[in-house]
């Protein structure tokens, strides 16, 4: 059993590192945000999509330090690592199925029906307003999407790797930083 003076050691060695990762976390939530549909992106250059595994790979380490529930993956951060990795090898497919995976959630039939009966039985309640709001969020995901696949798909092969490698350098996953800090998820 851990004594209360190991305890209280680690809560502020946490507090510590939190205090040290907290205005990049805030950059890569608010960024993440923004892909996921806040915002529309008329382009989507290939290192936003670096960048966009970069920042979901941030929020998993801020959930692991605060000891959110490692069975709890909601931003799959140790996969995105994995993927940066495969990616500056050439392997893009793989990236391209988990950002389908991520961004591609339309249901606009669905939604629209939803809005069309909203409007008819929920008149003053604001219901189809906010209805109408998370479809404009979720066609701008699509677009997202639709945009980063542009940027992947536009560059020959060669220059791709060229690209996804500086941009992964940019941000810290040269392929050996990955393969430390993979060590340092699997320790935590």
């Amino acid at each position: 059993m851990a004594t209360p003076s190991a305890i209280q050691e680690l809560v502020n060695e946490k507090l510590a590192t939190f205090e040290r990762l907290q205005p990049e976390f805030e950059a890569c939530f608010h960024f993440v945000q923004l892909v996921h549909g806040q915002q529309r992106f008329n382009k989507f250059p290939l290192v936003n999509a670096v960048r966009y595994l970069h920042s979901l790979w941030v929020c998993e380490c801020k959930d692991r330090l605060l000891s959110i529930y490692r069975n709890i993956e909601r931003y799959e951060g140790r996969y995105c690592l994995e993927l940066l990795l495969r990616w500056q090898e050439g392997e893009t497919a793989d990236v391209v199925d988990f950002l389908n995976r991520k961004l591609d959630m339309l249901p606009f039939a669905d939604l629209t029906r939803q809005i069309s009966e909203a409007l008819k039985s929920h008149k003053d309640d604001g219901l189809a307003r906010r209805l109408i709001d998370g479809r404009g969020v979720l066609l701008n995901r699509g677009m997202n999407l639709m945009q980063a696949l542009d940027g992947i798909f536009s560059l020959p092969e060669e220059q791709l790797i060229s690209e996804v490698q500086l941009a992964c350098a940019q941000y810290g996953h040269h392929p050996s930083q990955i393969e430390r800090q993979l060590k340092e998820i699997d320790s935590q």
